[in-house]
């Protein structure tokens, strides 16, 4: 058995939060498991940047839904990393419009971006003696990012624990959910109120534009992150009818 450094925590876990539908339930998740539960955003220019900025509202919703989600949420952190903003040539960086790239990805692709999440997410852990880190990667609903298959997380996870020399589990409750199950999730973690929460103060639109309410929260409702969320909810609307 390996023995924990001092002020490391075995159930306390740090959740990549970015203030979107997938951060959200996986913040829901967490704190339905651990102990003691840590945010962390990143903030690398991103066009939709409006997401962190929900991040507040989103933490206080999420307390007020349980007494014991209350006592568990700890510390929120956000890390700036324009670096990754200004090497990444995307829909996701840049006011252009979002298309198919000639290599067949999305051109809101980041390259590297969950790879880069994770490396810090793993030191910030380090430091906090957090041994679980949690993210809403998904390869059942995504859009052929590379750096969301569950091989590309396995393997990081093995590169950052023999860097490291820790044991960090990353986990990810979202990995083989569509997005239909993902709000089935939500309703299963916090009832309607949580699913209430997500549709009123989450974000998810690539685009950034929070003017347009719709049944299922706000967004462009063109752009494929608020076509992906609309027609998961439309899916999990019709399986609980």
């Amino acid at each position: 058995m390996q023995l924990l450094r001092t002020g490391e925590v075995s159930d306390a876990a740090l959740v990549l939060f970015s203030g979107g539908q997938d951060s959200t339930t996986c913040l829901a998740w967490a704190l339905d498991r651990y102990r003691r539960v840590e945010t962390l955003g990143f903030d690398y220019g991103q066009r939709h940047r409006v997401e962190l900025d929900r991040r507040a509202a989103l933490r206080e919703g999420l307390a007020a839904l349980k007494p014991e989600w209350r006592e568990r949420l700890g510390d929120d952190h956000t890390i700036a990393l324009p670096a990754l903003g200004e090497l990444s040539d995307t829909a996701l960086t840049r006011d252009v419009e979002i298309a198919l790239g000639d290599s067949g990805l999305p051109n809101t692709f980041v390259p590297g971006r969950n790879i880069v999440f994770l490396t810090f997410a793993a030191a910030l852990a380090y430091r906090r003696g957090l041994k679980r880190i949690v993210g809403g990667m998904c390869e059942t609903d995504f859009s052929g990012y590379p750096d969301c298959r569950d091989d590309t997380i396995k393997a990081l996870q093995v590169a950052l624990n023999l860097g490291m020399e820790s044991r960090f589990a990353l986990e990810t409750p979202l990995m083989w959910l569509d997005k239909a199950e993902t709000w089935a999730l939500a309703e299963r973690l916090g009832g309607d109120r949580l699913v209430d929460l997500i549709v009123e103060d989450s974000h998810t639109c690539y685009r950034g534009e929070r003017g347009a309410r719709h049944a299922w929260g706000y967004g462009c409702g063109v752009c494929p992150a608020c076509e992906l969320r609309a027609n998961g909810f439309v899916r999990y609307r019709a399986r609980t009818a």
